[in-house]
């Protein structure tokens, strides 16, 4: 049997063992899952999921891979294909100890139907993090497909988790409505606002020849980047060479077509619209950190990391209403709707300059308190012992 009272948890970390395989730059939910992997390394067991199988590594199996994706770099292909050798035949062999801890908190495997299988089998406590329900809330802005797996995903932990943490409380709201459709029982619950890249104690703003704004997040349907080209369509057209910049910050996704097929046509806009696929945390950072304001018109969010890091820079935000930006920003943020392209305009052509609203943001951020993993896992850690 695998485990050990010293290793009471078994860590699911395929969805890290992936992106370290792909060699991408890691996501909001992969930096979750890296803060996790810090967190539990010295008490858990590493679980790998591949082709609907769990496997359990041993104590020092475990230790070796999770040394690989903290460390990732040009050679981890090599040391996980070695790893696989040494590892694989043991892990097909292992079982978890039962009444062990599995915590999985990416969303990865949990619509494989063998998934709440194991976890029963082996009379194992699930702990599932669930990042959003958007696939069932906003079908329309995912590929084609993800809705049903999505479903399979919450079915899977509402029958089979001992608890569930949320990353917010607009999260764990969104499952419970979907356990009341399903006409099943919602899991002991934890909303706990996770956390993003610690401020950096020095930033040095990005400075540019006019005043510039930033959008962060991956350019897909739900980001409503499609308003904000329209916005500056029509400050273009109305200044001329004194309209603002837009910096888009993020990789190309999906359900966007339109907004891309812009982006790669900028006519009017070419010199006025940036878009940059790739930053590091310290170029991101000196962006925010400049800009006027950053923009945020999504239809939909799991959480909005970006809201928090622009706060902590001290730099004004202008966000669609969601419940989840008030929950995590309070009344810092300038609110607007997903859809008001005038409201927009008139917020970005304010925040040119030292408009009331913006001062009142920019003193507001210095005493704003973001979410922190250390708060995060105080809680987690506490609930944890109580399940």
């Amino acid at each position: 049997m695998a485990g050990s009272p010293e290793r009471r948890y078994l860590l699911d970390v395929s969805r890290l063992v992936w992106r370290v395989w792909r060699g991408g730059l890691p996501t909001g939910i992969d930096r979750v899952c890296l803060a996790y992997l810090e967190q539990f390394e010295d008490r858990s067991l590493a679980v790998v999921q591949r082709s609907g199988v769990q496997l359990v590594l041993s104590a020092s199996h475990s230790a070796w891979l999770f040394r690989i994706l903290r460390e990732a770099g040009p050679a981890a292909r090599r040391r996980l294909i070695m790893l696989a050798a040494s590892a694989g035949p043991r892990a097909l062999r292992s079982k978890p100890t039962a009444g062990s801890i599995y915590l999985n908190v990416g969303h990865t495997g949990l619509n494989e139907p063998s998934l709440p299988a194991w976890v029963r089998r082996h009379r194992l406590r699930a702990v599932y993090l669930i990042h959003d329900l958007i696939p069932l809330t906003h079908p329309q802005f995912c590929r084609a497909g993800e809705a049903a797996k999505h479903e399979q995903r919450m079915d899977t932990v509402l029958s089979s988790a001992a608890g569930v943490i949320g990353n917010s409380q607009a999260t764990l709201d969104e499952l419970a409505m979907f356990a009341r459709a399903r006409g099943v029982a919602m899991p002991a619950s934890l909303p706990a606002l996770i956390s993003g890249i610690p401020a950096a104690t020095k930033v040095l703003p990005r400075m540019q020849d006019r005043p510039y704004f930033v959008t962060v997040g991956t350019i897909e349907g739900r980001k409503n980047h499609k308003l904000l080209l329209e916005v500056w369509r029509s400050l273009v057209s109305q200044l001329g060479a004194n309209a603002p910049m837009l910096v888009i910050i993020g990789t190309r996704g999906w359900q966007a077509e339109e907004t891309f097929e812009q982006l790669d046509r900028l006519g009017d806009l070419a010199g006025h619209v940036w878009e940059l696929g790739r930053c590091g945390d310290e170029q991101l950072a000196a962006w925010i950190a400049g800009a006027r304001a950053v923009l945020m018109p999504s239809f939909a969010e799991g959480f909005g990391l970006p809201v928090i890091e622009a706060l902590q820079l001290g730099t004004p935000v202008i966000a669609t209403d969601l419940p989840v930006y008030r929950e995590i920003a309070g009344e810092i943020p300038c609110y607007l709707k997903a859809d008001d392209c005038e409201g927009w305009k008139q917020a970005v052509v304010g925040y040119c300059t030292d408009d009331p609203d913006r001062v009142r943001q920019v003193s507001a951020a210095q005493t704003y308190v973001a979410p922190s993993w250390p708060m995060h896992f105080d809680l987690v850690e506490r609930w944890l012992d109580k399940l």
